[in-house]
């Protein structure tokens, strides 16, 4: 620990670039956001500390918490203004396909069937007349896995 406080004391650049690319790392190795923006924070108390403002550790410190909860709020309303809610999450492939045409691959039988839709087959299910292979259909909802599909 003393070496740190030693490493601070002469060059604190180094400690804040350590510890926003340390945060990255961890960032890309779990595919999540969440300390993003305390990394870009860190790097911002890098540039400052590089450039001699003659802040000490509570000062730094200060300004990467104030930096982190300023990025944070931010980026969740810039999130919400390019992402709205009323457009399916991009992961939910489910809510994505409904209202898409789909292409019957097995013929429906007691209102089951196979369609083919954005890559991939289903399991469907319709209500009244079954389409035959190769005719389409349009996705309306799901339940679980199978799609709820009704004749073009």
């Amino acid at each position: 620990m003393d070496a740190l406080i030693d490493l601070h004391a002469v060059q604190p650049f180094w400690i804040w670039l350590a510890l926003g690319v340390l945060l990255l790392a961890v960032v890309a190795a779990t595919s999540s956001d969440w300390l993003l923006w305390p990394a870009v924070s860190a790097g911002v108390v890098a540039v400052v500390t590089a450039l001699g403002l003659p802040l000490g550790l509570l000062g730094e410190m200060a300004l990467f918490a104030i930096l982190t909860v300023i990025a944070s709020v931010l980026s969740r309303r810039l999130v919400q203004r390019v992402n709205p809610s009323d457009r399916p999450d991009i992961n939910a492939r489910d809510s994505r396909l409904i209202g898409q045409r789909a292409q019957v691959v097995q013929a429906f039988v007691d209102g089951r069937g196979r369609v083919f839709v954005s890559g991939s087959e289903w399991i469907a299910e319709i209500d009244g007349a079954a389409p035959l292979a190769g005719e389409s259909v349009i996705v309306e909802g799901f339940e679980g896995s199978k799609l709820k599909v009704r004749a073009v």
